[in-house]
């Protein structure tokens, strides 16, 4: 049986988040552990690529997992195993099809069967009930994984909550924050108590608020933890506190191509025929294949140019390709034997590094394909107009058109979303008109959707104080001219806009706390956390729980920035450039509830599935 690994892309940061990773396979290996002999794994769609972040197939397949199939209407083939383990997420549609696979099996099968469920990250008392009244219940084992986090890089952790921000805001269901609370105090076990603790908007107080009473329900009294923590602050941050940075376009290598192409558990998809090679047995049969590149920073290159703007990127590839082509050319030198015996242990390396090549420059390709399109252009320089303020009071001709083209809605409502929330709001007369013209073009189901940007606050008549307009220039300076920005700034910025929530994790880590902009926190919707968690002075993290690398007198400061309602991979690549910059004595670290961008926050709130 091979041995259990920690990924090591997971552990370069002072926080260790390899070990989330080990914390939730352990739990994962321990609850397969049981069932002897060969299992099949039926996964909750939205959970496969999640979990797979922690224990990988081969990992599974040593531990008796020789079936995966995925949870979705139809009949499953034949099973030849005797254990047959469901992993879900307590959602009552989920039970349907629990039930239905339970049914379809075991009228098919003249073999005995097992089946278990794994609920992920906890068990649903109102699923159990459904299940009873499906009657299968009685045929199932029901077990919990406690699944809470899963880690995508040494900096990012995520809740992966598929619709979170609609279930607070819209439904009203508080099952996210319960979530949010639960992960805080896995990560204060795993970490040690956060000794302060910050928050800006309504469901980080109802995080905070949840997680205190909690704590107290368990013990009585203070959190639970080590006394000496490895992260010195916590920002709780409502993505109702900023829209703004979410429905922008992201702008950034690894933004643009979650824009296009969409990143879902560190892995996208693209078109093939970029990716022959030209030793390809079958090119044909290569370019009509999907191709999927696994994106973190186990790969070097993808590291060095994630977080750069688009328009760098060029520059980066071509720096690189002339540092492959004068390794290899090296091969052709005149070599003594222990020179070429230097060359050859280096030659996997350089190999990557040149299959790496040819993948980003594959990547960069087909994002130009769609930057350099005048349609891009425009809709580029139609957010920054808004973004500045400029003619975001009356309609705008460039949306009209994309109504009028019947372009997709999402794309539509973005532009939408983005001249309500730098405005302030929209003048009557112009909300009104959009709303008109988008029913009548997409259908009255459009209308359904229109309400629900309306209650969670991305739509709205424009009245009283022009908040955002206070917030670019005079206080937060979240928009910069050309002359006002450092190299730095350029490459994170998007539209010469620096993300709100980036600029308040800025001003936690200058001036450990809110101290100087209470007016500024006042434009802002929701209550304000400012509290201290009663822990031990903090010692110096040497041989703690985290990274080793610690070994500076004077080791940064880490801050837990935690995203309620999502995050935008721009966001993360804005708080890694500042982390980075020489003056900085802090590190970020990410917790989001989901990673998201415009079109999939948009496509989260509209009224066309009832499954959601």
């Amino acid at each position: 049986m091979r041995e259990t690994k920690m990924s090591t892309h997971l552990s370069g940061g002072r926080l260790n988040v390899a070990l989330v990773q080990e914390r939730m396979r352990t739990e994962l290996l321990n609850l397969l552990e049981p069932f002897k002999g060969a299992k099949a794994t039926i996964w909750d769609e939205w959970l496969a690529g999640p979990v797979l972040l922690i224990a990988q197939y081969p990992l599974l397949k040593d531990h008796g997992v020789t079936e995966m199939f995925p949870l979705k209407p139809g009949n499953l083939p034949n099973i030849s195993v005797k254990h047959i383990v469901f992993i879900t997420r307590p959602k009552l549609h989920l039970m349907d099809l629990v039930a239905n696979y339970i049914q379809s099996l075991r009228s098919k099968q003249t073999t005995p069967l097992e089946f278990h469920l794994f609920f992920v990250p906890r068990k649903s008392e109102l699923c159990k009930k459904h299940l009873t009244n499906l009657g299968v219940l009685s045929n199932l084992t029901i077990h919990e994984f406690k699944c809470d986090i899963f880690p995508f890089e040494s900096d990012v952790m995520s809740l992966e909550l598929q619709n979170d921000f609609r279930e607070n805001y819209l439904e009203g269901d508080p099952t996210c924050v319960y979530n949010a609370a639960q992960a805080l105090r896995t990560i204060q076990q795993m970490y040690g108590i956060i000794p302060r603790v910050f928050g800006k908007g309504v469901a980080a107080k109802q995080v905070w608020d949840l997680l205190c009473r909690l704590n107290k329900e368990e013990q009585g009294q203070g959190p639970r933890g080590a006394a000496t923590s490895c992260i010195d602050q916590l920002l709780l941050l409502d993505r109702a506190v900023d829209f703004t940075s979410v429905m922008a376009t992201q702008l950034t290598y690894e933004g643009l191509i979650d824009e296009i192409y969409g990143i879902k558990s560190s892995t996208a998809t693209f078109p093939g025929h970029k990716f022959v090679s030209p030793d390809d047995a079958n090119p044909e049969a290569t370019a009509r294949e999907k191709k999927r590149i696994v994106l973190n920073s186990s790969e070097e290159l993808f590291a060095e140019i994630r977080d750069c703007s688009f328009t760098s990127v060029g520059a980066a590839l071509s720096k690189k390709a002339r540092v492959v082509k004068t390794q290899m050319e090296e091969w052709n030198k005149d070599k003594s034997m222990q020179e070429i015996k230097q060359f050859v242990s280096r030659l996997p390396q350089i190999l990557a590094n040149k299959q790496s090549l040819a993948t980003h420059t594959g990547i960069a390709e087909y994002i130009k394909e769609t930057t350099d399109t005048f349609e891009f252009h425009d809709m580029v320089q139609c957010e920054e107009d808004f973004l500045n303020c400029v003619d975001n009071e009356k309609t705008c001709p460039f949306i009209e058109d994309l109504i009028a083209q019947k372009e997709p809605l999402t794309k539509v409502l973005r532009l939408i979303c983005l001249q309500c929330v730098t405005g302030s709001g929209l003048k009557a007369k112009v909300l009104e008109y959009y709303k008109r013209e988008l029913v009548q073009v997409y259908g009255l189901n459009t209308w359904l959707t229109l309400c629900s940007l309306e209650k969670c606050g991305l739509l709205r008549p424009q009245q009283g104080t022009r908040q955002y307009a206070v917030l670019r220039k005079v206080t937060l300076h979240l928009t910069m001219d050309e002359t006002e920005m450092n190299a730095k700034e350029k490459s994170y910025l998007c539209n010469k806009y620096t993300p709100l929530t980036v600029r308040l994790s800025e001003h936690i880590a200058k001036n450990k706390g809110w101290t100087g902009i209470q007016d500024v926190l006042g434009l802002l919707p929701g209550p304000t956390v400012d509290e201290l968690q009663t822990l031990q002075p903090r010692m110096a993290r040497r041989n703690s729980i985290s990274s080793e690398n610690s070994s500076s007198m004077e080791n940064p400061r880490v801050i837990l920035v935690f995203f309620i309602g999502g995050c935008t991979h721009q966001e993360i690549s804005a708080l890694r450039t500042i982390s980075q910059q020489e003056d900085s004595n802090v590190e970020f670290v990410i917790l989001t509830t989901k990673l998201i961008n415009g079109t999939t926050f948009i496509e989260s709130l509209m009224e066309n599935d009832s499954t959601k």
